[in-house]
Parts: structure tokens; C-alpha cells; sequence
């Protein structure tokens, strides 16, 4: 279940979302295209990437704050790229570019917290802006629950694009990471479930002062959970290519 575009984008250009969007990109096709022929893949990952046995010992710190930037493959990197483009843009225009740039290392700092946590010695190193992501859409949930997202759903043969209030799609997606992490093995290696979940929470509770300034569920009842602007109407134009009748 991929989000596409939600019906509320932001008004005002997100820079921050656009200069995320452009780092990571940007350390992804270093280390992919430009790192040292003499230094292996693996290396760079263990030197930049969160090793929670590392900070068990008091290395590796850096890592709290690196790990948001690297990516594991092509795939990794436009699925949080596609998440944050989504429920990013609306956040930042509530927040400000500042204040949204302090609150995306927040839930990074805090989804890293609670993968470490769970795996204190584990010496698989994790890479990866979701659990920061995680936190956008924490944030999301509580401050926009309504607002209408196009999600694809895909199984098997199936596909379909049907727009859904946000709430449910996050909250589908809070219960797989939950699920996924009780059912993975610590130190399993694969996903850090425990990343995405902590810094869902994180984020949503980062948000809760700045939803209480609005007005807590009044907020809610004057832009009824959606964004405070008007909905974006997309809708598929007719071909102006002139119609060629067959002849017999």
C-alpha cells in the first residue's frame, strides 16, 4: 500500500522537504557511484551508519544523525523519498522551514532511540530516513487525519489507485511496523520496525503542543482534519487529438 499524492499540498514551496529529498539523493549516488574503489561497501556503511553495539561502547555517535542519509538500494531510497514528499510538504508549512528541519532530526533521533532499545548489541547497522519519516507521519496523523490520500493498492493482480482519509492509511501502516517488530527476531537483520514505530510516536507526540496552539479537536472541527487550504482537484483532461473514424 504506496501513498501517491495527497489532496492538500502545501501552498508555499517546502525547501526543506525539497533539500532533504536532494541530500539524500545526493549521498546515495556518492556512495553508490563515487566511493573509493579501495574502501568497501560495507565499510562506509559501518563508519556512517547506526551501530547500536557501537554506542553500547561509546562509538559510533555520529551514526545517530548519518544513518537518516544513507540508503540501502534504489528501491529504499524512493520509497522514503516518495513518503516524505507526501506528508512532508503540509507539516513544514504548519511549522516553518526551521522548525520543521529541528522536528525531522527530532523523530530521526528519536526513531534511532528505540531501535537501539530493542537492540542494544546488535551489530547490523542501520541506514535509512524512514524512521525520521516515520515521525512526518506521526505528525501528519494528528494534525490532518481527514485529509484525502491517494494510495495504490496492489495484491497479486490487483491494482488499484482509491483515495483514502489519512488516518487509516497511517494507522494500517503504524500496526504492520508494530506487528512486523514482534514478529522479527532481535538482532534478525531486515527491517528496523522499531525505528518506524518509534518515531511515529515520537513525531506525533513532538506535534502535540503545536496542535493544542491551534485548538485541539476545534482545530480538527474548523478545517475538518484537513489542511488549512483548499483541496486540489486533479482530474484527467480529454485528448485534444481529433478522433480518426475507421473506414470500411
Amino acid at each position: 500500500m504506496f501513498p501517491i499524492r495527497d489532496h492538500n499540498p502545501s501552498e508555499k514551496t517546502p525547501v526543506v522537504v525539497f533539500a532533504l529529498i536532494a541530500i539524500n539523493v545526493a549521498v546515495f549516488l556518492y556512495d553508490f557511484l563515487l566511493v573509493p574503489d579501495g574502501m568497501p561497501q560495507g565499510q562506509f556503511y559501518y563508519d556512517y551508519a547506526l551501530v547500536p553495539a557501537l554506542v553500547s561502547n561509546g562509538e559510533g555517535l555520529t551514526g545517530l544523525l548519518t544513518h537518516m542519509f544513507l540508503h540501502g538500494g534504489p528501491l529504499h531510497l524512493a520509497g522514503n523519498m516518495l513518503f516524505l514528499w507526501v506528508f512532508g510538504d503540509n507539516l513544514e508549512e504548519e511549522m516553518g522551514h526551521v522548525g520543521f528541519i529541528v522536528f525531522y532530526l527530532l523523530a530521526g533521533f528519536g526513531a534511532a532511540f528505540f531501535q537501539y532499545i530493542a537492540e542494544p548489541f546488535s551489530q547490523i547497522p542501520m541506514v535509512g530516513a524512514s524512521g525520521a519519516i516515520a515521525g512526518v507521519m506521526g505528525g501528519y496523523l494528528l494534525m490532518f487525519p481527514k485529509a484525502r490520500v491517494d494510495v495504490l493498492i496492489w495484491i497479486i493482480f490487483f491494482i488499484r489507485i482509491i483515495p483514502i482519509p489519512a488516518w487509516i492509511m497511517l494507522m494500517i501502516w503504524f500496526a504492520l511496523q508494530i506487528g512486523g517488530g514482534l514478529g522479527t527476531p532481535l538482532d534478525g537483520g531486515g527491517v528496523a520496525y522499531w525505528a518506524h514505530a518509534g518515531g511515529f510516536v515520537a513525531g506525533l507526540a513532538m506535534v502535540v503542543p503545536l496542535w493544542l496552539r491551534r485548538g485541539g479537536p476545534r482545530y480538527w472541527d474548523a478545517v475538518n482534519g484537513h489542511p488549512p487550504h483548499p483541496e486540489a482537484r486533479y482530474r484527467f483532461e480529454s485528448s485534444r487529438v481529433p478522433t480518426v473514424r475507421r473506414r470500411r
